[in-house]
């Protein structure tokens, strides 16, 4: 639906046409390597003969920078990085497929207008890229590295049935802190009979498919209010029923309402600098969870029917391979031996690439003795960052009683987080304060989202427990 979009396939159109032209536009850069537009790419290396992509990058949203680490400036005053297309198509019948060329130009602005003017496309250095399927990505890949990641299985594959998280275009209305505000908060809103007095007191706008009209006419059932994991490690309540949100994916999510599920959170993409958007859930699970500049899905690994029996959810030929190397095993330790792998940062650094375009590939075990120990590695993970681990209770932080327990400004110093002038957590480790997951900071971000409120002896708890599973 981007206009660029539109308007390269317009311009491709018109050489379909003539059989012969070349089209040169600087746009936005995401269709060079987004998964999303394998379809465009895979379209316009059937048409040209040639293409070539001059990645002028910048891109702030992705925080970019430099392959030494320096500042990436945009040529634009925009945050969207920005590339140029030249795509050449001679008379005569074309390839098969176009050849791909592609180069960078990093560094500020004012290097970037230099290396435009000064620069020609001849004396331009092109790397030939060899796009491969299934997404035929425009840029230049390690092929060693990424034949070894190939090799593995794709999240994707073996949980046949997943979803993006749910979206409820009004989070405000339908998720809370605390159950009994929640379920007040409904029952307020269904007594009203006037929906336009409704929409005023609750600050909430129509859509075409969200009427207060129509809602009103809901009645209120208190078995509809679940727990959602909202944040790392932030779980909430949300009113979950068709007539209040935008998007329940309820043919996924209904896994985490029969019985106990848990589900492994990730993204197809990740623009964040971190390859940081890998968690865990017991329950339904917001778009944002586990990625923040684009959307989580989450995989679970059971499925229920409605007598409430549960079946696998992983694919049968993954699961025979793997028993080949390793024997017999369960769900749960092949979740656990994925969990592993996902948090080991010499994978993520390895395969950084890779895991920033596509849902992530995990190899298989090498033998039985190195699928237990990562299998024994990714339970305590699990255990830790869901808060059920009997270690989150090994380490309790310091809190003085004097005060409001209210947050008011959050900051931290020398391992202390305070949460207003007087009150803080004592002894949490910087690397706690400062560790991502999905692109957030959550022992800052859990404290940030309660400003104004004040913390239970439960919240006191929890957040504790978490320093502890973040350490």
């Amino acid at each position: 639906n981007d206009d660029y979009v539109k308007f390269i396939r317009f311009a491709e159109s018109m050489i379909e046409k003539t059989g012969e032209g070349i089209v040169a536009m600087i746009t936005a850069h995401g269709y060079i390597d987004n998964p999303t537009f394998r379809g465009m790419r895979y379209h316009l290396m059937q048409t040209f003969d040639q293409i070539y992509i001059l990645d002028l990058h910048g891109n702030a949203n992705k925080k970019e920078k430099t392959p030494d680490g320096g500042k990436d400036e945009n040529v634009f005053n925009i945050k969207q990085g920005v590339a140029i297309f030249i795509g050449i198509r001679r008379k005569g019948k074309a390839p098969i497929l176009s050849k791909v060329f592609h180069a960078d130009c990093f560094g500020k602005r004012a290097e970037k207008f230099v290396c435009l003017n000064d620069g020609s496309f001849e004396a331009t250095e092109w790397n030939e890229v060899i796009p491969s399927a299934p997404n035929y990505e425009w840029v230049v890949r390690d092929t060693k590295t990424q034949s070894a990641y190939q090799r593995g299985f794709s999240i994707a594959e073996l949980f046949p049935t997943s979803s993006v998280g749910i979206v409820t275009s009004r989070d405000g209305f339908v998720i809370d802190f605390k159950k009994d505000v929640l379920k007040k908060r409904m029952t307020d809103f269904l007594s009203m009979e006037n929906p336009k007095e409704a929409l005023t007191k609750f600050e909430l706008k129509e859509n075409l498919k969200w009427k207060a009209s129509r809602v009103l006419k809901h009645n209120f059932d208190e078995q509809n209010i679940k727990p959602v994991s909202y944040r790392p490690f932030d779980n909430r309540f949300i009113y979950y029923h068709d007539d209040f949100i935008e998007r329940s994916r309820k043919d996924v999510m209904q896994n985490f309402l029969k019985g106990n599920n848990i589900g492994l959170v990730t993204a197809r993409s990740n623009k964040n600098p971190e390859t940081d958007h890998f968690f865990v859930s017991k329950h339904i699970t917001e778009a944002k969870l586990g990625e923040s500049s684009t959307q989580s899905a989450v995989f679970p690994i059971y499925l229920y029917t409605g007598d409430g029996s549960k079946t696998s959810n992983l694919k049968k030929e993954i699961v025979s391979e793997i028993e080949k190397i390793v024997g017999k095993t369960t769900p749960e330790d092949i979740f656990d031996y994925i969990y592993a792998v996902l948090y080991s940062l010499s994978y993520r650094r390895k395969y950084k690439e890779f895991l920033k375009i596509d849902f992530p590939r995990v190899p298989y075990p090498k033998d039985k003795k190195q699928f237990e120990a990562l299998v024994a590695l990714g339970s305590e993970l699990r255990g830790l960052h869901l808060l059920e681990s009997p270690k989150v209770n090994q380490f309790i932080t310091t809190y003085p009683v004097s005060g409001t327990d209210t947050v008011e400004k959050v900051s931290y110093k020398d391992g202390k987080v305070f949460i207003n002038a007087d009150q803080y957590f004592g002894n949490v480790p910087e690397i706690a304060w400062n560790f991502y997951v999905g692109g957030y900071q959550p022992a800052q971000k859990w404290l940030k989202d309660r400003n104004g409120r004040m913390l239970t002896n439960s919240d006191i708890e929890h957040y504790q427990k978490m320093i502890v599973a973040l350490t």
